[in-house]
Formats: C-alpha cells, structure tokens, sequence
C-alpha cells in the first residue's frame, strides 16, 4: 500500500482564537504541502536536490565563480562533487570552498587565478545513509567579448536607387552581442521599409536616396555578460545621381568605382537574404521561431507572409522589422512546414519558400514522484518523457547505473517504469532517471522511503472554525501514517460517520461542507486509522449570519464645489464587530478635511474635479467582506477651448478651428462663436454663429474691411464656459457696401422745404473706408430728373425750396473708396405740410340723452388741408346753467377723432345745460380755422341726493329735519320725499310712512310720534327725470319724565335685585353644566338671531357656529347713496 504525508493547506489556528474562514475557490483533492517540522524531527528522509545552478552556466570571468547545491534529508546530507567525470578534491584547491551544510563551492578568482582554469563539467551528489541525490551536468564556461578585428573600409559610392548591404560581421562572443547601428553621436540610425537590420546584423537598403550619405555608418555590440560595447570601423557611403555627374565626372569615372552595376532605374524586387528560392530552417520546441526575408527593388518591396498547407497561429505569431521578420513564439512541432515569404512592388513579385522542422529536447510527460512506502506496499516510479527524435530513458540507484547497482528483489524495471513489490526497508534509495537526444537531456531525482509509522493528526485539538452561512466550510484533519491511514468524520458525540451524498471528504483528510447552514454547528471528530493504531481529533464549528449592506452609495453627479453625501448602511452578526472603510479608486481617501466620515454617511465638502471616480463602502469582520461601490460624476461647464486656428482665408470666408477643453463630464452641446471688430468697435464682442458640440470647426462668412478676431465658448447642460483666448487677427480686403441706409423717410420741417434723414451704416457696414452718401429725389408727379447730392456720413439731408406738402420720390445710396452699393429702393415722401385752409362744415348736434351727445360734420377737401390728415376735433363747453340762468366761464374741452371720421360721441355731458362747440381740421402742422358755433341744450336728469340731513330738537312726540337741497340738482326740482319709519328694541322694523314735503322746503317737523323710540329716516328729492339718490338717518323721541323715575324704582327695589341674582345664578349654574358636557364631547349649540334692517346698508349679525354669540355694538351713521 502507497504511504503518503497528508497537510492541510492553511495555517492552524489556536482554539482561543477565532480562525479565520476558509473558502474553497475550486475543488481540491490529495494537496501536497511540506511535511511538519516536529515529524521530520523524528522520520528519516532519502536526499533532495533543492536548488542548483542551471545546466549552461556562463560566467563573468571578473567575478568569483559560485556554483549552486542545495539539498534536504534526515539525516543531513554530505556533499560531494565531480568535475569533467572525475572526482573533484576541493580540499586540494585553496580557491575552492564549499559553503557549511550545503554543497554550494565558490571558486575564489578575483584575488588569484584564471575563470578559464576552471571550465569544465560539474556534477554535485548529496548522500545520507537512505541514498544519493545528483544534479545535473552543470557545464561552467566564462563570458567572453573579444575585440573587432583591425580592417581598412573604403568609401561605398552608388547611384541613386541600387541596393546596399553594410556588413556587420561581430566577433564571436559568449552568450552572442546584441547588434544595433549608431552613428558617432551614439544616435540610432533611422529605420523603414527601405532600411532595416537583419537577424545577423547586416544593415540592408532595398534602395539608396541620396540622404544616405553619411561618413559614420557605425556597427555596435553590446555583451551584456561582461557589460562592454564593441564597435566596428565606421563606413562611408556616398549616394550620388547620375543627372549630377557632369561631362568631366562621367569620363573620369568608371562603372567599376561604383558600387554595384544595377541600374537606377525602377525594378522589381529580388531577394538580398535568403538567397535562391528556397531554404530550410530548424528550431527546438518551445523556442522562438524566427524567419526572415529581405528584398531589394525600386520602388521598396512589401514583404507578405502565408504558410502553405496550414494557417499562422494567431496569439504566437508577430511581425517585426517592418514585416521583414515572422516570429512564432512557443514554437511546437505542428508549426512544421513550408512558410512562404513574398515580396511585391509595382513592377512585380517574388517568393522564397522556408522548410520549417521544429526539434524538441526532452520534455517530461511524467516526472517521477517520491514514494513513501511502508513495509510489504507495492509502488511505481514512472519516467515518461517525449521529445524529437524520442529520447532514450535509464535509470540510476543513488547516482550509480541501475545494471550495475546491487540488486533488490523487489525491484523490477520495465522500460519507462519501476514497479516495487513487497518493499523493506532496505528497498530505500533515491532513483535518478535521464531522458536524452542529441539536442538536450533531463535529469529528476526521486526517492523510495520505506517507513512504518502509526497514525498521527497535526489539526491542533478543539481547534474553533468560524464560517459564514450559505457558504463552504472546510474543517482540517492532517494526518500522517504509514501505511496511509483511513479518514473518517464523526458529528456529536454518538454520531455516525458522515457521508459522501452529503460531505465532501478530500484525500488530504479535509471535511469540506459545501454549504454550510445554521444546522451544521457543532463539534466534528476526525479519525484516523491504519494496521498500527489509531489518532482522533474534535473540531468545532459556528455558523454567523453574512454581513449585508442594506442600503448601498448610489451614483451621483454633482456640480463642482457643491457637497455630496454618500450612505452605507450595514446589517451583520450581532456576535461580530464589523468596521466600515471607504475607499476611492480602491485606494485611501485623500488625507483631506473635506471629506468626512460618520456612522453609515461619507460626506465630500466643496468638490473639485479630482473628487471624481469610483467610493467604495467596505464592511469587514473577522470572517467576510463586503462591499459596495458609487460613481461620483463631477460635473461644472466646460473648460474654454483652446488652440483657435484661421484657415483657408478668403476675402468672404474664413475657416475657425479649435480644441475642446474639458466638457466636465457633461458633454458639450453647442459652441457659440463671437467676433470683435478691433477697428471699428475695439473691446466689443459680436454673435458671430452657433454650431453643434461634435463638431471642431466652422466656415465663417466675413464682412469686408473688418479686423477680425474671434474667440468660442463651449456649452454644456450646465451653462457656458468662459471664452476662449482670441484668435490671431485677420483684416479682410475693403469692398463696395453690400447694403444701403435703412429707414429712408422724406419730411418737410417747413412748408418750402424737404428733409430726407436714414439711419447710417454703421462701421462693420461700411465695408471699406471713405463712407458717403447719394441722396436722390424728384417730385412723384411730375416729369423732372433725379437731383442728386454726395454727402459725408450723415444721417439727413434738407431741400430747400420746395412747394408745400408734394409728394417726392426718395433714395439715398451708399458709396465708399472702392464702389456705391446696389440701386437703392425707392421711398415716397412729401415736402414740408401748412395749416388747413377750410373749416368743416354743416356742423349739427343731435342730443342723445342728458349726458351724451352726437356730433356730425361734413370732411373738408383734401387738397386744404395741405398735409397729412390727422383727424378732427371738437372744442365744446358748458355756456350757461339752465335752472339758474346765470352766466360764467367754464374751461374748454377738446375730443379729437382720429383720420377721417366724419361724426363722433360727447360723453359726460352735465343735464339740464346749456353747451356751445366747434369743429377743426387737424394736419401734421396744427389746426385748421374752426367751424361756425353750434349751441345745444342738455334735458333734465335726477338730482344728486340732498347735501345734507341732520334732527334738531328732539321731543316726547315729535322731531324736526333740517336739510340742504342737492348740489347738482339737474333740472328744477319739483317736491321731497321722506319716508320713515321705527326700530323697536329687537331691531325690528315698523311700518313705512311716505311723506312728500314742497321743493322750497327745507325744514320740516313730525308730530304724533311715539316717546323714547328709534326712528329711521330715508329723503330723497325729485325733478320730472324722477328721484335722486336718497340721504338717511336715524333720530329718538325723548323720554317722559314720570316713567324713567319709575324704572328708576323698580331698579332699586330688593325684590328686584334678589330676582336678578338668581337669574344670574341660574346662568352661572347653566353655563358649568354645559361646559362639563361639552369637555365629555356634547355639544349645545346657542342661536341668536337678529333680524335685518330693511336698508340694505345695514345687515344683521348672525352667529350660528355652535357656540355661545357674541353680542356686536353698530353705530348707525348717516350715509347718501349715489
């Protein structure tokens, strides 16, 4: 049976502390981990070979010589070397020393001897008393950089577009020089399509130009073992031109001086390396493969790569130097075959096919692996290694050939393969298998231990693991025996093993859970057993609720230098302590004032655009992790564009270009562009046009004879940016204007003159310089020619002279130093207008009502009014007062109807008056003479109500009004009427008397009335119209004098007053009992109602809200209606 040493994969955790969990990121089975230090106190071990120098070891002949062994065993291994195939003494050498407890020499060649001395074959072994452990052949050969051997290098002089190659030719070093062209300023030589460097170091030109002319065409290598730069005698080449060489040149020079006989002429190309059409080209397995193709021609080739029969592998396959190199990195022997390199110019095409054969040192297919064995077990070791052509496979007993090994019957070699039966202990030893062919070799190690050992289990006792719910569990249980002990798991203390339908059990002794829940807490046994005894072992398991972020940071954009808030609320094992980081960018908050962190809140105060990226809230407990993470935008208005460019500069157009700034993670809209015209209106931008935020130019049209300067602004959802810097300025080319002067309008100021005034072009319009003006006009009537007149840059013009109010034709064009502009449109004006020279006639009034009138009039001839006709206009006053026939001025009014209405309204006129009026004619000049008088009458109205109101001497039965008569009365009175009527103490209202009292009236006196009771008065006067607007008021009749004394008594009476207290008493009484009920949630609701007045102007009180009334006070005022 095959013994092996199962460990767990993680660190054991004391029971006192709380582990932490481990998950599984993938299933696991048999892990191999390193044997427990206190075990290999006690287990003896074969030697392991460690660490060694690698097999083809180069050395810096300057420094001390260090050739690695490093092995492991129980007991210690010693160390022992041999050199060349013999055994190397290193006792006998005082420049070697071999390092204590190892087997690493150092050979001690800086203070004497020579690195040479030492070249050879080394090979170290490493013995205890279980067997014998050997490196590989480690073969030590010192760098070498020798010199550029001396040669004299003549001047290269070709034509103008043969082919070049500069030889390279580097010494042969160890390892090989890195190859580069330099010149002498130690600048690279520029490379192309045309000019490169080949896999040997050449330097090709498929064709010359006359720039390659140089004196230092200089080959460099570089020996990075001895850090030392080797440089060749440089080279001159000198490109000359056939159409350069002159009579003299041409007969003095042969064709055998230039380099080459080609022609310069165009031509196909042919291949400069490899030659011929085909080639062949070997390389190991696992290498690089390079394969190269370089042509010469005119115009330069394009090199094409294909592989016949296959395609290239596309993640290996990369093209260098301009396509002139294929390289398949991780060569395999399926990238076997012809690959086929063309090269193409105009002229035609050529191919060269390479026969690829990829070879293979030996590779491991199975490496053997160390046996530990107890006695009677049976084991293999196999040695499976491939390789082109096949390796051959032996096998050697503690460094030693097998053949010529001591036997072991329980030993047997198949081929590839040694099988064990029935192993001893003296069956220990370390096997040496070598796989080799002619291009490399492996050497593995691997040993039989053959040990009995009971069981024994490394998991600390009563370990504790702690693990989150709903996710895997694995419980250690590292074990040891040999033979390899069985596994079983146990739960509770009378359970039963556990199963493999439920748990997963893994060759190391791992109990995994592979979803661990609440149920699943408790103790756990680990048992171990084999044929010479048996280990246990209790684990515990809890089980905690996940940590949960409940309320996560969502994403936010914000405006710069505003503040932003960012939660996190998190839910966890109330037995676990969680800790809430917040990270941004996955890094530390900036160490910043502005950012605050409180309980579940990250706050960032005035935000700047470095403030944007990605806040992630982490809440971590002993036992998980979890996170959440919120985009933070930072946006403002863009950054102002820069870098404004004017291209393509016509005299009308001109084409802006700029570069964005930054839009601030709001993507630019629009960009708005402004032009100033420095000549014109220096320090004054202009709306030049708008165009969309994609787009980072704009033909712009010009005006001519403008110094232009522009800037642009970029917009965003959020607003503008500031402007951009200005561009350079441009001065466009004066022109003739492009417009003419705006509202042209002909007005005479006078009845003999014309005055044609325009708005001028402004400077931007003038579109050169020497602006004027052409003033034209002629009578519209009349058969005259356009009068002209050349002015300066006015804006008006004055024609004298002229006949009173005649229509004109009128144009004013603009000129400059370089033209006039367009024909100019032709305006009507009229010369200056003259007062009207008719009064309108047959005037009549007709009365509408007592206060509004119609007035009618006949129009006057067009041809009197001598201008343009504004309208009409009435003058009218009030003359004299129909009742009083008494005669004063009254102040004129004036109604002006607008064109030419021939009738209009009077309003507001006074009845019972007596009006006068007139009508004119109106021009823009001023009034005509007035028509003849015409006088008309209003008729009566309603009186306005009487001035006043007011009751004198107030008696038991009696009252007496005294009153002013209307102060507008609108015709002749003819009587009064007075209507009243009393108010009893509930404000009730009695009946209605009417009374009608004379017009010459002014007092008057009401006998028969009641005592001590409120009358209401209502007066009004009357003319034939009707009634005016009436006067109220309100009076009492005295008291007699017998009854107040008895009231007086009664008052005083104890009767009297012992009845109104326990009236008083009552209420009291009353009122708590309603207030208790109410406070339970009753309610008594108390009306009181009043009734109206029948004035309107009075209106009763009325409470009806459920609650007690309250009681008002209404001081009753005299009033007039209108």
């Amino acid at each position: 049976m095959q013994l092996k040493i199962m460990m767990p994969k993680k660190k054991h955790l004391s029971a006192g502390r709380a582990p932490l969990i481990l998950f599984l990121c993938q299933m696991i089975s048999a892990l191999e981990v390193p044997l427990d230090p206190k075990l290999l106190e006690d287990l003896v071990q074969p030697p392991t070979i460690t660490q060694q120098s690698p097999k083809d070891y180069i050395i810096d002949p300057r420094e001390n010589i260090v050739i690695q062994c490093e092995a492991k065993g129980k007991p210690p291994p010693s160390f022992s070397w041999t050199r060349n195939g013999t055994h190397f003494d290193i006792d006998k050498d005082p420049l070697v020393t071999m390092k204590s407890g190892s087997g690493t020499l150092t050979v001690n060649i800086m203070s004497e001897g020579k690195a040479e001395t030492y070249e050879g074959v080394y090979q170290c072994t490493a013995r205890n008393e279980r067997g014998a452990a050997i490196s590989n052949n480690i073969v030590i050969r010192p760098s070498r950089s020798p010199l550029w051997t001396k040669e004299k290098l003549e001047r290269i002089t070709l034509r103008n577009g043969q082919s070049l190659v500069l030889p390279c030719r580097p010494p042969v070093g160890l390892p090989p020089p890195i190859i580069f062209w330099m010149d002498n300023s130690f600048q690279r030589l520029p490379q192309s399509e045309r000019v490169s460097q080949g896999l040997n170091g050449d330097l090709y030109f498929s064709n010359v130009l006359p720039e390659d002319t140089r004196e230092d065409y200089i080959c460099y290598a570089r020996f990075n073992h001895t850090q030392t730069i080797q440089q060749k005698q440089p080279i001159s080449v000198k490109v000359i031109s056939v159409d350069e060489l002159n009579d003299t040149i041409a007969a003095n020079l042969s064709d055998t001086e230039f380099y080459g006989a080609k022609s310069h002429r165009e031509r196909p190309p042919t291949f400069l390396t490899p030659e011929g059409n085909a080639s062949r080209k070997e390389e190991l397995r696992g290498n690089v493969l390079s394969l190269e193709c370089i042509a010469e021609g005119l115009p330069t080739p394009i090199i094409y790569w294909i592989k016949e029969d296959g395609t290239l592998p596309i993640n290996r396959t990369f093209y260098r130097n301009f396509k002139k190199t294929l390289q398949i990195v991780q060569v395999t022997e399926a990238d076997s075959g012809n690959y086929q390199c063309i090269a193409k110019n105009a002229l035609g095409a050529i191919h060269h096919i390479i026969s690829v054969t990829v070879k293979a040192a030996p590779y491991w297919i199975i490496a053997p692996q160390n046996l530990v064995l107890s006695p009677g077990e049976d084991g293999t070791l196999i040695c499976r290694a491939n390789g082109n052509p096949k390796p051959r496979i032996s096998w050697l007993l503690n460094g030693v050939l097998i053949e010529i090994a001591p036997d072991d019957p329980s030993r047997k070699i198949d081929g590839d393969t040694i099988i064990f039966s029935n192993v001893q202990e003296r069956s220990s030893a370390v096997y040496q298998c070598n796989a080799s062919n002619e291009y490399g070799y492996l050497l593995a190690n691997a040993f039989v231990n053959v040990l009995a050992e009971p069981p024994r289990i490394f998991t600390s006792a009563d370990t504790l693991y702690q693990v989150i719910a709903n996710r895997p569990a694995l419980l250690d249980c590292a074990f040891f025996g040999s033979p390899l002990p069985t596994i079983e798991w146990f739960k509770g203390a009378k359970g039963s093993a556990l199963r493999e339908d439920i748990y997963v059990l893994h060759e190391n002794g791992t109990l995994e859970i592979p979803v661990a829940q609440k149920d699943s807490t408790g103790t756990y046994t680990c048992v171990a057993r084999n044929k010479l005894g048996m280990a246990k072992n209790d684990i515990h398991l809890e089980i905690k609720d996940p940590t949960r972020i409940i309320k996560q940071p969502e994403y936010a954009v914000v405006q710069r230098g505003s503040t932003v808030s960012f939660e996190c609320i998190v839910k966890h094992d109330h037995t676990l302590i969680p800790t809430v980081t917040w990270l941004k960018d996955h890094g530390e908050l900036p160490s910043d004032g502005r950012f605050t962190v409180d309980k579940d809140h990250l706050v960032v105060a005035d935000v700047s655009d470095d403030d944007g990226g990605t806040y992630t809230c982490v809440a971590n407990t002993t036992l998980d992790s979890v996170s959440a993470s919120a985009v933070l935008s930072v946006v403002d208005v863009p950054n102002p564009p820069f870098d404004l460019e004017l291209t393509d500069q016509l005299d009308r157009s001109v084409q802006l270009s700029w570069t964005p700034g930054d839009d601030n993670n709001s993507p630019i809209t629009k960009f708005i562009i402004e032009y100033e015209d420095a000549m014109h209106e220096p320090g004054l931008w202009h709306h030049q046009t708008e165009v969309p935020g994609a787009q980072t130019t704009a033909q712009l049209k010009l005006s001519p004879y403008v110094n232009y300067s522009f800037r642009v602004m970029a917009v965003n959802s959020l607003g503008r940016s500031l402007p951009s810097e200005a561009s350079e300025q441009y001065l466009t080319k004066a022109a003739e204007p492009d417009k003419n002067p705006t509202a042209v309008e002909g007005l005479g100021s006078e009845p003999d003159n014309l005055v044609i005034t325009w708005k001028p072009l402004n400077g931007f319009e003038s579109n050169g310089p020497g602006l004027q003006y052409k003033v034209s006009w002629r009578q519209k009537d009349g058969d005259d020619e356009w009068t002209s007149m050349v002015v300066a840059d006015v804006s008006k013009y004055i024609v004298s002279g002229t006949p009173t109010f005649v229509p004109y034709l009128i144009k004013v064009q603009a000129l400059n130093d370089a033209g006039f502009a367009p024909e100019p449109a032709v305006v009507l004006g009229h010369s200056g207008e003259d007062l009207p020279m008719v009064a309108p006639g047959n005037v009549h009034v007709n009365v509408v009502n007592s206060t509004l009138a119609e007035v009618h009039w006949d129009p006057v001839p067009l041809k009197s009014i001598r201008g343009h006709l504004q309208g009409y206009r009435i003058y009218y006053w009030k003359a004299q007062s129909s009742s009083t026939r008494n005669r004063r001025h009254i102040e004129k009014k004036i109604l002006t109807f607008q064109g030419s209405k021939t009738h209009g309204m009077l309003p507001g006129l006074e009845p019972f008056s007596h009006y006068t009026l007139n009508v004119r004619v109106v021009n823009g000049k001023g009034e005509g003479p007035a028509s003849p008088d015409r006088v008309f009458n209003t008729p009566e109205g309603v009186p306005s109500a009487p001035s006043s109101l007011k009751i004198v001497n107030p008696t038991l039965d009696s009252l007496t009004l005294e009153w002013e008569p209307p102060s507008h009365p609108n015709g002749i009175l003819t009587e009064y009427t007075l209507k009243y009527q009393p108010i009893n103490s509930t404000h009730e209202l009695g009946p209605l008397v009417d009374l009608k009292i004379p017009a010459n009236k002014t007092r008057w006196t009401l006998k028969n009335l009641s005592f001590s009771t409120r009358y209401k008065f209502y007066f009004y006067a009357q003319t034939v119209a009707g009634s005016g607007s009436q006067i109220t008021e309100e009076a009492i009749t005295t008291m007699d004098e017998a009854m107040a004394s008895r009231q007086v008594d009664i008052a005083t009476q104890g009767w009297f007053i012992g009845l109104m207290c326990a009236v008083a008493l009552l209420i009291l009484i009353l009122l708590i009992v309603c207030f208790i009920r109410r406070n339970k949630g009753g309610k008594y609701p108390v009306k009181e109602k009043e009734d109206a007045h029948a004035d309107p102007e009075i209106q009763p009180m009325k409470e009806d809200d459920g609650t007690f009334g309250e009681y008002r006070l209404f001081s009753f005022v005299s009033s007039a209606s209108f």
